[in-house]
């Protein structure tokens, strides 16, 4: 199934690194009590899973379904992290805006719609990596579902960078009401959890611009036959973004009992409860 030989060491490398950042996601979500952190455990698992099938697919070169699990799961596995950068900033304008909205948008509203379309773009990478998969598949249909998964990630893309625009105004916002309240330029916790998600988000759209330069010239490209390029411009990344989220764990910045995600029911609530519990939080603090 290998065009090359693919090195043996270099995948067990990833595979533990991917599972040692993972196992730390699990203990953070449950020391700090974050149950939508299983988001961010997910994209560490199906990470781990892809070095398990690479591992055992150089050992088995021959094996088709070893060699499509990880060239499927490789292509995919970063939706996740995608999904809860959008979650956790759903969480970040409910606590650190007084009207709980970014431009007309409420807080409950981020998380639904974005990791919404981050399924739509899931659903349409899956598809064209199935088809790019498909055993004994000609190589036209090879090439078509290529270009699908391109599209996909193509859309991916452009979620990001609507997405950016929200954040943008969000920190511009936590800037000013941070060092109002601080008298301080001292970088706030809420302001680190932003920049960490700017990090994350710009480490996503380097990988999605080498995946679509890795097949915009078809199934000749130099760059598939060379495990370098994956290893830095996709899987270094990705390793790096989950990293990232255990140094600036969202857990420990949100952690008291309001700052769990928001949902519409924490919305009607916030309604009935009345004025007396609209004061900004002390987060900045």
């Amino acid at each position: 199934m290998w065009q090359f030989s693919p090195s043996l060491g270099a995948s067990i490398l990833f595979l533990v690194l991917f599972f040692l950042t993972t196992a730390v996601h699990l203990g953070q979500a449950i020391y700090y009590k974050q149950k939508y952190c299983w988001v961010i455990i997910m994209s560490g698992i199906w990470q781990v899973l892809t070095y398990i099938f690479r591992t055992i697919s150089i050992q088995q070169p021959h094996s088709f379904n070893y060699y499509a699990a990880w060239f499927v799961l490789i292509l995919v596995a970063p939706l996740w992290t995608n999904a809860f950068v959008y979650m956790v900033f759903g969480g970040m304008v409910w606590n650190y805006t007084d009207d709980r909205r970014v431009w007309r948008v409420k807080a409950q509203h981020f998380g639904f719609v974005f990791v919404l379309l981050d399924i739509v773009s899931f659903v349409i990478q899956v598809y064209g990596a199935a088809r790019a998969t498909a055993k004994d598949a000609p190589t036209d249909k090879v090439l078509q579902g290529l270009h699908i998964y391109m599209a996909g990630v193509g859309i991916q893309q452009l979620f990001i960078l609507i997405f950016c625009l929200f954040a943008l105004r969000l920190l511009f916002r936590v800037r000013k009401e941070s060092n109002e309240k601080a008298k301080s330029t001292k970088l706030s916790p809420a302001m680190l959890l932003l920049y960490t998600q700017f990090v994350v988000l710009a480490l996503i759209s380097l990988r999605i611009i080498f995946r679509i330069c890795e097949y915009a010239q078809g199934l000749d490209s130099t760059i598939p036959l060379h495990e370098a390029y994956q290893y830095a411009l996709d899987s270094l990344p990705m390793l790096l973004a989950l990293v990232a989220f255990n140094a600036v764990h969202p857990g420990r910045i949100m952690s008291d009992s309001k700052s769990g995600l928001p949902s519409f029911r924490m919305q009607e609530n916030r309604t009935q409860i009345g004025s007396a519990d609209t004061a900004q939080p002390s987060h900045f603090e």
